[in-house]
């Protein structure tokens, strides 16, 4: 067993160095253990072949000892005990399929790439049960061991940008299928009607690591030949919950109309931690701590579901009375026509507008509105996952015409009103009182970021190592939610590496073959197989969320203990914020 840090909120425990039946029982052995007696602080774990990721929450550990440490010891514990907990036995499950024509596009050319007629490379591909070893790449998507080696294939040389949910293909040694529509570079060669991911069911996948998998040729059944593809849930109603004001209160029940969505406008709330051994992002606001800063002054818990608006702001119209709160980037905010600056709570009254003029500085602006977005949960998570059509508003981004609903005030969102009403009587009112520097910080076009070192960080050559930390890097314009492409020095191995994949974390920086490293964000996939030179320091994970397109930023070598320190720090000023919105209120 070896143990290293994976940024400064997860443990990697490494249990071998192969894909093999002996290191899978210990991987499952552990997480049977992780999940009957979870050590303080635990997250989540993710399993990946041959090691388990052991996420945790620096802040709810207690003071004395480093956070890393005080892990590291209970999975040394659970690692040694000798108990009773057993893994759920394995299961076999069968997959019909329908091979070739439509549903199986490349299963003509592999054959020939083989020397085989289709007909055989089904009888080899159905001849044996595959192991799914886990999950990961995309929710409910099957790393499936035990392909005939004559089945190998290398992937596809151009990945194709769709591939429909339900299709089986074959991709080097491993066969699997895609649970929901995505890209992909597998040759794919039938397709399944049975729904691998469903959100709304318990569990949300069909298949677990250590279930046996079993390929069945079904030539007919189908509807219409084919099965039905996605796994979109029923479309939002655009109505308020179901909650009503209580007597005297100032906020009736109110939607927001969005009149135009800007760029990109998505609901997002802190993400769904539990779901990444099912494949499924944690996702989330970028700016978790923008959307945090948001919610606390307007009386919200900090994981209360706002708007993520994105280089441009939208128009929106409020119908009722509401308390709310701009954070992040400064896009130009007017609320009718007073400006309401980031950092500050406004009161809109009735048929008021929220506009923005222009891009000031950074690239997400979050709005908390008193009571959050109340959109349905899914998976426990209001945020918006779009590559899955996951949570928010039908799983999308914003569009003009959206009612969103709004969920019911707290007790301190109707003293910060009555402040504000105070304050600025029936009109528009902006607090005068709201967070420092500290909590808001600016990014006008660039960044300095802290990074600790990587699992395979002394890979690098020596002229790599010394350019990650000294060269500047500009975000490349193919960059989004999933993670940011670095334009800048090509970082070279100094050997080239057989990887595992393994599980990887926000902030991750992964370097593919062509040397531009890439920093995984929220929307990242669960597992990777790239070497990982580097880790964002979480504190530091805000400002990359404010980097556009084109803005650059430098890297900064830390230590674990320093970025620990950092995030336990930034975690005391926002209890501190909190209770000084509190006390400020209560004194307007």
């Amino acid at each position: 067993m070896e143990l290293h840090p994976l940024g400064d909120r997860a443990l990697l425990v490494r249990l071998g160095d192969s894909i093999d039946a002996a290191t899978h029982r210990r991987v499952r052995a552990l997480c049977a253990r992780l999940e009957a007696r979870p050590p303080p602080g635990l997250t989540e774990y993710v399993p990946a072949y041959a090691s388990v990721a052991v996420h945790y929450a620096p802040a709810a550990l207690p003071p004395g000892r480093a956070p890393h440490q005080q892990t590291a010891d209970a999975l040394g514990a659970a690692l040694s005990a000798r108990d009773d907990a057993e893994p759920p036995p394995p299961r076999v499950v069968e997959l019909p399929v329908l091979y070739g024509g439509e549903a199986g596009p490349d299963l003509e050319e592999l054959a020939r790439h083989h020397g085989l007629t289709p007909e055989e490379v089904v009888r080899l591909h159905t001849a044996g049960d595959y192991l799914v070893y886990m999950l990961g790449f995309a929710p409910g998507f099957p790393y499936l061991g035990g392909l005939d080696e004559r089945l190998a294939t290398p992937r596809r040389a151009t990945p194709r940008t769709h591939v429909p949910a339900g299709s089986v293909g074959i991709g080097g040694a491993q066969t699997g299928v895609y649970p929901i529509d995505s890209p992909g570079g597998w040759h794919l060669i039938g397709r399944t009607p049975l729904r691998l991911f469903d959100p709304q069911a318990d569990p949300p996948t069909l298949l677990r690591m250590g279930d046996r998998v079993r390929f069945v040729r079904q030539d007919s059944g189908f509807t219409d030949g084919l099965p039905a593809t996605g796994c979109r849930l029923p479309a939002n109603p655009g109505v308020a919950g179901s909650w009503k004001p209580v007597a005297g209160s100032l906020f009736p029940e109110s939607r927001i109309l969005v009149l135009s969505a800007g760029l990109l406008t998505t609901v997002q709330d802190l993400g769904r931690a539990g779901h990444q051994r099912e494949g499924v992002p944690v996702g989330g606001a970028l700016d978790a701590l923008a959307l945090r800063v948001a919610n606390l002054l307007v009386g919200n818990e900090p994981g209360a579901a706002g708007l993520e608006l994105t280089l441009a702001g939208a128009v929106l119209r409020f119908e009722a009375d509401t308390l709310l709160a701009l954070a992040g980037a400064d896009l130009g905010a007017r609320l009718d026509d007073v400006a309401l600056p980031p950092g500050r709570a406004g009161r809109a009254p009735a048929g008021a507008t929220l506009t923005f003029e222009r891009r000031r500085s950074g690239c997400r602006a979050y709005l908390a509105v008193a009571g959050g977005i109340d959109v349905p949960p899914v998976l426990g998570s209001r945020s918006t996952f779009v590559r899955a059509a996951l949570g928010g508003l039908d799983g999308r981004a914003l569009r003009a015409g959206d009612v969103l609903p709004l969920g019911r005030p707290s007790p301190l969102a109707e003293t910060i009103a009555a402040a504000l009403r105070r304050q600025g009587g029936e009109g528009v009112g902006v607090a005068r009182w709201g967070v420092g520097r500290e909590l808001q910080p600016t990014v006008a076009g660039s960044a300095h970021v802290r990074l600790l070192p990587g699992a395979h960080l002394a890979a690098l050559t020596d002229a790599a190592r010394q350019a990650l930390f000294t060269a500047e890097f500009r975000v490349s314009p193919r960059s989004d939610r999933t993670g940011y492409r670095l334009d800048g020095p090509r970082l070279e191995l100094a050997a080239a590496l057989e990887l595992l994949s393994e599980p990887v974390a926000c902030g991750t920086v992964q370097l593919p073959p062509d040397g531009r490293p890439i920093v995984l964000l929220a929307d990242r996939q669960t597992v990777g197989g790239y070497p990982r030179p580097g880790e964002v320091a979480s504190v530091d994970l805000p400002l990359l969320a404010q980097l556009a397109p084109g803005d650059t930023l430098r890297f900064r070598a830390c230590t674990l203990a320093e970025a620990q320190a950092a995030l336990l720090a930034q975690e005391r000023a926002l209890a501190r914020a909190r209770a000084a919105v509190a006390v400020q209120v209560r004194g307007a």
